[in-house]
């Protein structure tokens, strides 16, 4: 039995299978950040709907993990071309950072309704959601250097997504500590700023890197106009695990005697999530501008416009964020105008996406060059729907 979406591919639910690449989880990613956000709006139901989207997600994340299995074992060879693929290899950061997302739930949902069990479920899955997050880090960028071919004039901002998982892992880690014991929120605390150093660096590296390409050799092609927004992504986060790490760790310090560091790493997390919050509003601001000018010209639908959504939305909880150390109102307003952005944009995105999926075409358009007898190194665009 296939699905009405499966049927309509001309290879059935085969097809589906034999089609999906990881970018699917950058939808996970998109709509578990506006379920996390949801509480923070002062509309009646917000967080009543916020939890169900996050609901809706960990079902969506399950299915999209059972066609990845599916497919690894049922066409090993067209997952080996995805990890060459100089574009699609990338996207396998968003499976960590999606599964963050139902993570974050387990706090701002779950410990409200079942207690202390969920922080400890989340400490859990965090564990195995950060030692992935470094795997991908290492090891996409190790296939970049030695089996992918890559240009500067061909570089995106999609770069970035195997990197920034770890950074998001620290995020997390600053979410969960404070629900835990002392001595249990240690390690998250330590291990979060680790996680950060795997991270931010080489997300800053990249961005300048991605700057001098742009000088060079202007936008992306219309297809990848969107990933302009991607590295708003781990300027955001890198902002918000700051933040959360500088909340959660006096706590942890003065357990251990070294109460007199505290104010230091809370400063770091104002001082550095100002700073990477500052470079955020200069890049979002950029992106803005330059994603219009191509709209002009056409900007085709593709998964890729899921890269619109993650980044502004951790832009958004950064900015709520500083409210609530800053006590200043206007992060507060502006982070409530950044969420009714965010809500905006996934209701388009989802909708698109639905349509292209049910209509076959997200999953046919996703074969990739060497799929398609071209050497593995071409490199290909996202799938897209017209």
């Amino acid at each position: 039995m296939t699905t009405p979406c499966a049927s309509a591919h001309p290879e059935g639910l085969a097809g589906v299978v034999r089609g999906f690449t990881p970018n699917w989880f950058a939808a996970t990613m998109g709509t578990g950040i506006l379920a996390l956000l949801l509480p923070h709006v002062p509309v009646p139901g917000a967080a009543l709907l916020g939890e169900g989207l996050w609901w809706m997600n960990m079902a969506v994340f399950a299915v999209f993990t059972g066609l990845s299995v599916a497919r690894l074992a049922l066409y090993p060879h067209e997952s080996r071309a995805t990890l060459v693929h100089p574009v699609q290899s990338m996207f396998l950061g968003a499976l960590p950072m999606g599964l963050a997302t139902l993570i974050n739930g387990l706090i701002v949902y779950g410990v409200p309704r079942w207690g202390a069990g969920a922080a400890w479920l989340a400490r859990d899955l965090w564990a195995f959601d950060a030692l992935l997050s470094v795997l991908v880090g290492l090891l996409v960028p190790y296939v970049m250097f030695t089996r992918q071919d890559h240009a500067l004039e061909r570089m995106t901002g999609v770069w970035l997504l195997p990197v920034v998982a770890s950074e998001v892992a620290a995020a997390s880690a600053g979410l969960i500590a404070p629900h835990l014991s002392e001595h249990a929120a240690a390690p998250l605390v330590y291990a979060g700023y680790v996680l950060f150093a795997l991270s931010v660096p080489l997300a800053l590296m990249l961005i300048a890197v991605l700057i001098l390409r742009l000088a060079q050799h202007g936008l992306p092609t219309p297809d990848l106009a969107v990933s302009m927004f991607l590295p708003l992504g781990p300027l955001a986060t890198g902002a918000l695990a700051l933040l959360q790490l500088g909340d959660a760790a006096p706590r942890v310090l003065a357990a251990q005697g070294l109460g007199a560091l505290a104010p230091t790493l809370t400063g770091m997390g104002l001082v550095g999530g100002l700073v990477l919050w500052g470079f955020g509003g200069w890049w979002l601001a950029l992106a803005t501008m330059t994603t219009l000018h191509v709209l002009r010209r056409g900007l085709p639908f593709n998964l890729g416009w899921w890269g619109l959504t993650f980044p502004l939305g951790v832009y958004a909880a950064a900015t709520f964020s500083l409210g609530a150390l800053t006590h200043l109102n206007v992060f507060s307003t502006l982070g409530h105008v950044l969420v009714t952005a965010l809500t905006a944009l996934w209701t388009l995105v989802t909708v698109r996406t639905v349509r292209g999926a049910c209509s076959g075409h997200l999953f046919a358009a996703a074969l990739l060059p060497r799929e398609q007898g071209l050497p593995a190194t071409v490199p290909g665009p996202l799938p897209h729907a017209s």
